[in-house]
């Protein structure tokens, strides 16, 4: 444990007693945001990102420690574990090392050499490679045995040949030499499956593609990979010329030599050495190796695109929600027409119906007066519009809902639906909402969303929200845990109320579960309204510690205690009470008064269990109690008449809000039914490392169209105004743009999206569409801008 608690607090940069305090809190059962907010003290302020990356390395350091236990207790059973074999074995620092010196002893079916050696020819292998002087032919004489399968001196010698090859392959040093050359001098060779060129279009820029293997970036890497798997690409880990001439030895072979002090000296038996050594790398390691590298290739790739999806989740789970505010959701469709649902500022379904403005019934005018009499009589304020089919002729039909009667002052936003339809047909959608239509069930979801993002998206799978990058191609374990991560500190981050939270947002709270959720609506519905937090005790399996783990995220607005509105703990009443009572002031009143706690020194209000990170945490949150952290609500407005890609100009200068943001660029709504990117090169006039320095989902921004591409469904877009469409791309444009290359891998027959006008659009997220797809072309796009292909 200590080895383990050192080497975390070297990678993070902390103390090893701060690792070990939380590593107990963690293992006692602690959450990460409780250990963040409520335990300051004892950790030494560690943040919550440096509390998950903790608890990940962790993770992985004690199956490290687990693997090592195992591979000893079995080496040391075969009788073969020396102290040079157990040192290098407790040295080990990685799972590859480690099972690079087990090999050796891992117990494996029934090989050519282990035959080998049964027919007696190990002897005759050690001969060889001990003395090459010595002529093969000759030697191998004296091991032919017919009864042990040996007929003659070939066989022999074959036999010879595989003792060697497996010692060789199995050397532990050797293997990480040769992975580590690889890796530095290695380039990724892919091309496309003869006869395939039609069927996988999509990776085309893949069908003749070299890049370093070391430089190959996540999109790339996960494009390539499914193309492989879709039978559409094939690869190989080529070294020096592309074109790897195989009657010329591998440089890795010179390497194998070297290490097995292998040398072509004339001898009689070093031709025959010279053999073994290429069988090995050629027979016995070049796949090996491969399949090493390209699961760290695959595994860096992941972790990126986990970690991209986690930052988008987060931007999007913590956009400004509009508030409680009545608020009409529709649900846009043409043949089945608009659902619409009324939703009242308490997120009540208050009224739902349906309206057929569109084709084929085309009932405008009777639709409009639908609209008008709800929005009075519900003194709707806003209007949510769902940016799937049909949502900009929604959006025109609200705008002319609007221009008839202004005096009903509504402002429309159109927001992302992406899982709304996952939503209604869950199973908690139909215990929610019984008495809908799964249909009416979205068009709840996407008022609701508006009103409040996190509230709503929570009843959603993270994976299904839509702002991944090649999502399906990544460990599904991994991705479950990191999204999960991401909803449990948004949710806590910015608190609940115990009075009106649903079950799946209670869930996520620190401490609870779906269980104890659901006790917890039981008892809200039994015995009215929490009026104290010393409540949830009643609450069926809520005990005392799993009370000390959510009361402080759980908020009471209007209770019979201030303070239970507030994010200060339970735990930390008797310190709020003690400064009241040293100012001679009453609770009531000092919560709320800036002025007077800004007076206060934290320094004068320690304690044995609180120091001066927490008196200062208390402090600030009393100034706001149940502050919320998320930003001020603003939404976009899509230009009038640009409602599909055919309407879209190069050099057009439109409003969009940012969907996806991944590592090659950020995906815009302009509202089109199509997200447009901005490639990572034209997102600024100064270098930019990480598009997220920039921009993050749900972001207002302002784009110029640089290229439509109609056929392939792809928008070129640029953040720099000052780009020209058609203009020949700068060095560093063209750079970027060829790093980007070959994201078409995947794409989606339509990605979702919304629109834009010069101002600001809701939360448009494509539909589940994996954004990398599109990258590809984009980037080629900014090579040679095209004329609009109408």
């Amino acid at each position: 444990m200590n080895s383990i608690s050192r080497r975390i607090a070297d990678e993070l940069g902390v103390r090893e007693q701060q690792v070990n305090a939380t590593v107990a809190l963690l293992d006692e059962g602690s959450t990460v945001p409780f250990i963040a907010r409520y335990r300051k003290e004892v950790t030494g302020s560690l943040d919550d990102s440096q509390l998950r990356t903790l608890e990940e390395r962790l993770r992985y350091l004690r199956e490290l420690e687990d693997r090592r236990g195992t591979i000893l207790k079995s080496i040391e059973e075969q009788g073969k574990l020396t102290d040079e074999l157990r040192a290098s074995i407790l040295s080990a620092d990685a799972k590859n090392r480690l099972e690079d010196l087990y090999l050796p002893f891992k117990p494996k079916r029934r090989t050519k050499a282990q035959i080998a050696r049964e027919a007696g020819l190990e002897p005759l292998a050690d001969a060889l490679y001990g003395n090459p002087a010595l002529d093969p032919e000759t030697v191998a004489e004296g091991y032919i045995n017919a009864d042990a399968g040996v007929a003659d001196t070939k066989a022999a010698l074959d036999g010879a040949r595989y003792v060697l090859m497996e010692r060789f392959a199995e050397d532990a040093e050797l293997l990480g030499e040769l992975r580590n050359f690889i890796w530095q001098q290695g380039q990724l060779k892919v091309t496309v499956i003869a006869g395939k060129e039609n069927e996988g279009a999509k990776f085309r820029d893949y069908f003749d593609y070299v890049e370093p293997l070391k430089k190959v970036p996540s999109h790339r890497a996960l494009a390539i990979l499914r193309g492989r798997n879709e039978g559409i690409l094939s690869y190989a880990l080529v070294v020096g010329d592309v074109d790897d001439d195989r009657r010329q030895p591998h440089p890795a072979e010179q390497r194998i030599a070297a290490r097995w002090n292998i040398r072509d000296n004339g001898r009689p038996a070093d031709k025959w050495l010279s053999e073994v050594v290429r069988w090995t790398w050629r027979v016995k390691l070049s796949t090996q190796i491969e399949t090493d590298l390209m699961s760290q290739v695959r595994e860096a790739a992941e972790t990126e695109a986990i970690n991209v999806f986690a930052a988008n989740l987060k931007d999007l789970l913590l956009l400004a929600p509009a508030g409680p505010r009545p608020t009409l959701g529709l649900d846009p469709g043409l043949r089945t027409g608009v659902k619409v649902a009324v939703i009242d500022g308490t997120g009540q379904v208050a009224g739902h119906g349906a309206i057929f403005p569109h084709a084929p019934k085309n009932q405008w005018d009777s639709s409009i007066e639908k609209l008008a009499a709800w929005c009075r009589e519900y003194r709707i304020e806003l209007v949510a519009i769902g940016n799937g089919t049909a949502s900009r002729e929604t959006e025109k039909l609200v705008g002319d809902l609007s221009k008839r009667y202004p005096e009903l002052k509504l402002a429309r936003i159109v927001v992302s639906e992406s899982g709304a339809s996952i939503y209604s047909a869950s199973e908690f959608a139909s215990k929610e909402l019984p008495d809908l239509d799964v249909t009416i069930r979205g068009a709840v979801s996407i008022a609701r969303r508006l009103q409040d993002p996190l509230a709503e998206l929570v009843k959603i799978e993270p994976k299904s929200i839509g702002v991944g990058q090649y999502q399906h191609d990544v460990s599904q374990v991994q991705l479950s845990r990191s999204l999960d991560a991401v909803v449990e500190d948004c949710v806590n981050g910015v608190g609940v109320d115990l009075n009106t939270a649903s079950t799946p947002l209670l869930a996520r709270v620190s401490g609870l579960n779906q269980t104890i959720a659901q006790n917890i609506i039981e008892y809200r519905n039994q015995n009215g309204m929490f009026r104290n937090r010393k409540q949830l005790l009643k609450v069926s399996r809520l005990g005392a510690r799993t009370f000390e783990q959510a009361a402080g995220f759980l908020r009471i607005a209007s209770g019979e205690n201030p303070l239970d509105r507030s994010s200060v703990h339970p735990e930390a009443y008797g310190v709020v009470e003690g400064i009241a009572a040293k100012n001679n002031r009453k609770v009531e009143g000092i919560v709320g008064d800036a002025a007077f706690l800004r007076g206060l020194n934290p320094q004068d209000y320690v304690t044995d269990q609180f120091g001066v990170p927490t008196i200062q945490d208390i402090l600030s949150e009393l100034e706001k109690p149940g502050r919320d952290p998320r930003p001020e609500f603003r939404f976009a407005s899509f230009e009038e008449g640009v409602e599909t890609l055919g309407d879209l100009e190069p050099g057009m200068v439109l409003e969009g809000s940012v969907t996806n943001v991944t590592n090659f660029g950020a995906f815009v709504d302009i509202g089109v039914h199509q997200d447009g990117l901005v490639h990572i090169s034209a997102l600024s006039h100064t270098f930019v490392k990480d598009p997220r320095e920039v921009v993050k989902a749900g972001d207002i921004v302002k784009v110029k169209v640089m290229d439509v591409d109609i056929p392939r469904k792809r928008i070129a877009l640029s953040m720099r105004m000052d780009d020209q469409p058609g203009e020949k791309a700068d060095s560093k444009r063209s750079a970027s743009g060829r790093a980007a290359g070959g994201q078409t891998a995947g794409m989606p027959s339509g990605q979702q999206a919304g629109k834009s006008k010069a101002k600001s659009a809701p939360r448009g997220q494509n539909k589940g569409a994996d954004p990398g797809a599109m990258a590809g072309a984009l980037a080629q796009a900014f090579a040679s801008a095209r004329k609009d292909k109408r």
